[in-house]
Order: C-alpha cells, then structure tokens, then sequence
C-alpha cells in the first residue's frame, strides 16, 4: 500500500474519527506513549531520562512515556512545562508516581551529557512561536544533547517543517504516530527531527490522500517488467535531443540512462555538426540526424518519449525544437535548457504540454518558469503542485526532499535524497531514467517518482567520488532488488 503524508488537520481528524468509532483517546494516549517508550529501548542503552511535559495531549504522551520506562527500571524525571490541561491529559499524568518538577534545562555536569531528554511540550498542534520557559529550552540547546521528539520538536510546523518563529529544538530521533506530516518529509523539516520512525496506534485510514513518501509502494505495480516474449521494440522506444558538436556529453548520458533502465531501443538525434562526436562515444545508443524542425518531428514520429533540453542550447532553436517535438504524440521529458529557453514566456511552452509530459527543474530552473511561486508557497508541495496545475504536465522540484506532482493534485516526496547526487550530469541521468520508464509504458507521474527513486538508491549505492557517469551502470543493482521483491 501506498504511504500516505497527512497534513496536521488531516491527522487529527483520523484521531477524532477513531475515537467517534469507539476507541478512548486515553487508550490511543496509552498506545503512543508505549510506542515512544520501546522505541527508546530499542535504540538506546538505560540511562538517566528526562521527560519535558507540556499541557496538553503531547504532554500526556510525555507522562506514558515516563510511566514505561520507569516501569522498564530506567531512572526517569517528569519536568512539566504547565499543568496537565486536557482530560485525556490530566488521566495520564495521575498514572505517573515519578518524581516531578519544573523544567530545569539540560544541566552543565559532564554526567548530564548522557541524559536522554523527551520532548513532549507542544508537538504539531502548536500555532505560535515557542515563549518563556520552552523557548529557553530551545535557545540553549547545545550541540550533541539526546533529544527525542514525540510527534515534532517543539516550535517545529508540522505542515511545513519551518520553524514557528526565532527558536525550535532539534532532535536527533522523532517518533510520530500513523503516517509521516510534511515535516518529516521535506528537508527543512528533517534536519529537526533527525531518524523518523512511524508508529501505528491503530487509527483508521480513509485511504482518500493525494500525498505520498516515494517509495516502491506508489509505483512498483505498474513498473514495466518485460514479458517473457518481450522483444526490443516492445520495450519502448526512446530519443534524445543532442546539443552541438561542444555540447554532447549530456544528451548521451540521458540516452545510456534509459536503456540501462530498460528501454529497448534508444537513439540519441544528433544535429549534423555533431555526429562525428556522438558517433565516436555510443554504441548500444542508436543515432540519426536532423537539420531543421520537420527533420526533427519525422525523425520522432514513432517515438514513445523524448528528452529534450540536458546541454540542447538556450535560445529560439530548442524552443522550436520543442513544438516540432510537441507534434509527435511522444511524451516529453523537459530538463534544464529547454526549460531556460522559455523564462521569457512560460506560458507559450506550457501550451506545448499536456498531462504525459514531466517537467524535471532544479529550483533555480523552477524559478525561471514559475517565477516567484516557490517564495511565496508555503513549502515545497504546494509550489510544485500549483506549477504542474499551470504547466498541465507533471513537475519534479530536485532537491534533496525531491518533489513530484501531477496535474490532477498528486504528489510525492522523496525520502532518500544523498548528496552524492549533488554533481554536474547527474540531473541528465535523471531525465532518461524518467523518459525510459514511460517509454516502456509507465504512467508519467509514477515515472518520474520510480525514476526519482531509482537515482536516489543509485547515487547512495555509489556514494563518495560518484559522478554522473558512474549513474546508469548502478541502476541494474537496484532494479534487481526492486525485481526481488515481486516474488
């Protein structure tokens, strides 16, 4: 099953629907505290704890947790923000016998350098900027202090990830409860909740989201294995837009990308200027020529996918080249030059587009096509949904929480972005990973986020010293893993 990303209202309407169907929120609050609380033993050795209690339902987690591991022998201390305010809340904290106090900090002694300390002052619901003692809290955090946070740290957005104001705390592990927010996902929000781990609390699910982690359970049903009496030109049929003869290297390596990833035939269109070069460096690849635009769409005409755009040249001619591309019936996929070409006028290439095409930019590429759409979202979704919603096509927003969204209001977020990836070409690998898949017959927005994915596993696999051409030969590793699980 699909994993949804549910937003902070959605989460607490599956709290309230669960707790209508029968269940007491106070046996939800037992259930969460417990996860909190064996999640903790799993990963950490007995030391001394201390447990941050705020007044409302994350406090009440807070005294569960405390009440568990006590129970377990590790020496716990509650430091209560406020007192108890809810019911579910006020429940809980008259379960705790421990000892109890106001919140201290984190303390100087070199023995409190080992103290576990668990955040449960606000969590997600919070909706104005840490103040008074919790902003303190935040404010004086060190490095290297063991936090873990039960839902979000405290002063964290949960829809966003951003901070709420000036200060939040940072945790190195997260537990949170059902299904990931936006926070835990997007980058910004991940750098404060360190490891994330999904507990299940036995909330239901309405299965209605439109919001999912990137993960082979979006999209490995309809991955294109071949069949066994599959054939070359069964697999798909894909090209690739060459610049001029200085400019080559990136149009081959999106063209190695997506036969590697299993399109049966692949062939690289070449201007005339730059067939000696490009003639010189394939081999499987396959090349043909062209000259003007109507060489061009004749050359493309029985084309499954294109890319158009790694090194193809700003300006008049790439746009051109796009329209004759356009005519064919092919889905494009449109990468850095050929997205550059229309800053002036975006909404002449979105014209172009339709639903099957993907859109693959940076944000500095997004910018140039969605001007100032990204500063004013409130996080990276909205603004990529909102582009595809404009473009009519699908959007992929790179980045290290890479984003894809569809026309129709999907999206996806990557979890497993590495820095490795951060290296001139890799983005070109990425566009014929994407082109490959659809050309086999892959839906355009699982695509693009198999494709997201692929690279991601690809780049980690690798990891120091990797360059954009080492990309191709490691995705058979990883779609030998992906073919694994089928079975």
């Amino acid at each position: 099953m699909p994993r949804e990303i549910m937003t902070v209202a959605e989460l607490s309407a599956a709290d309230r629907a669960t707790v209508e169907a029968g269940t007491p929120i106070t046996t939800l609050m037992e259930r969460a505290g417990r996860a909190v609380a064996e999640v903790i033993r799993d990963r950490y050795s007995r030391r001394p704890v201390v447990v941050w209690c705020g007044p409302g339902d994350n406090g009440g987690d807070g005294y569960v947790v405390a009440r568990r591991l006590r129970r377990r022998g590790w020496p716990v201390r509650v430091e209560a923000l406020a007192p108890p305010a809810s019911p579910a809340a006020r429940w809980a904290a008259s379960g705790w016998k421990g000892e109890t106090g106001p919140l201290t900090g984190f303390g100087s002694s070199p023995a409190d350098r080992d103290v576990l300390h668990v955040d449960c002052l606000f969590g997600a619901g919070l909706s104005r900027p840490l103040e008074g003692e919790a902003e303190r809290l935040a404010r004086e955090g060190p490095e290297g202090r063991r936090i873990v946070a039960v839902d979000v740290p405290s002063g964290v957005l949960g829809d966003t990830g951003q901070r709420l104001g000036e200060w939040a705390l940072t945790a190195e592990l997260t537990v949170t409860f059902h299904r990931r927010k936006p926070a835990h996902a997007l980058a910004v929000g991940r750098a404060a909740c360190g490891e994330v781990v999904v507990a299940d609390i036995g909330l239901g699910s309405s299965g209605q989201g439109d919001l999912f982690e990137n993960t082979p359970s979006l999209w490995a049903a309809g991955f294109p294995w071949p069949a066994v009496d599959a054939h070359k030109h069964a697999r798909g049929r894909l090209m690739v837009v060459s610049g001029e003869a200085w400019s080559t290297g990136a149009a081959r390596l999106a063209a190695r990308a997506g036969l590697r990833i299993g399109a049966g035939v692949v062939t690289v269109l070449s201007p005339p200027g730059a067939l000696a070069v490009n003639a010189a460096h394939l081999e499987a690849v396959m090349l043909a020529p062209f000259e003007t635009e109507i060489d061009l769409h004749a050359r493309a005409e029985h084309a499954d996918a294109v890319v158009i755009g790694p090194a193809a040249g700003v300006g008049e001619g790439t746009m051109r080249r796009l329209f004759a591309l356009a005519r064919t019936g092919a889905a494009l996929v449109v990468d850095a030059d050929a997205l550059t070409s229309f800053a002036h006028d975006p909404a002449t290439l979105f014209s172009a587009l339709d639903r099957d095409d993907v859109l693959t930019p940076h944000p500095g590429e997004f910018e140039r096509v969605f001007p100032g759409l990204l500063a004013a979202s409130p996080e990276r979704i909205t603004a990529a949904r909102e582009a595809a919603r404009r473009a009519g096509a699908v959007v992929l927003l790179k980045g290290p929480d890479t984003v894809v969204a569809a026309p129709d209001g999907r999206a996806a977020v990557s979890l497993n972005g590495t820095p490795w990836l951060a290296t001139a070409g890799s983005g070109d690998v990425l566009a014929g990973f994407i082109a490959g898949l659809i050309a086999q017959g892959m839906e355009s927005f699982e695509a693009a986020c198999a494709g997201a994915w692929i690279h991601a596993e690809a780049g980690s696999a690798h990891g120091p010293g990797l360059i954009a051409e080492d990309l191709p030969g490691l995705a058979p590793a990883v779609l030998a893993r992906l073919l694994a699980t089928r079975f």
